[in-house]
């Protein structure tokens, strides 16, 4: 089982910032897409942004222009700074890597880092 470490969420007013983490373990040499996404309290998990590992990124409607992701290859990590941030921007963010683990592509997600914007 692969397991992925995200940091850096937490409580920030309307339209601070903040900047998450997400690492897999050094042991994985292959990882493909990373990405984040996040599930608002009631809703359905959704895409925010995801990144190749050759650094194309895609970002859903509601975060462009707000938000980047980028990613250390050498560090098997990914990053989200998320600028200007809206209450609605409140929900658990969940990192998300497509990667060969025991000779096996898959996908694996991390435990979730909440986010509450709120004044």
């Amino acid at each position: 089982q692969v397991q992925l470490v995200e940091s850096g969420g937490g409580l920030v007013r309307p339209g601070g910032s903040l900047r998450l983490s997400c690492t897999a373990p050094r042991s994985i040499f292959s990882i493909y897409t990373m990405a984040w996404y996040r599930q608002p309290p009631e809703k359905e998990r959704e895409l925010v942004a995801k990144i190749s590992v050759f650094g194309t990124t895609n970002y859903a409607d509601f975060v462009k222009g707000r938000c980047t992701i980028s990613r250390d290859n050498t560090e098997n990590t990914a990053y989200l700074q998320m600028n200007s941030l809206k209450p609605e921007d409140t929900a658990v963010y969940y990192c998300n890597a497509y990667l060969i683990a025991s000779d096996a592509r898959d996908s694996y997600w991390g435990q979730g880092t909440q986010v509450t914007v709120s004044s």
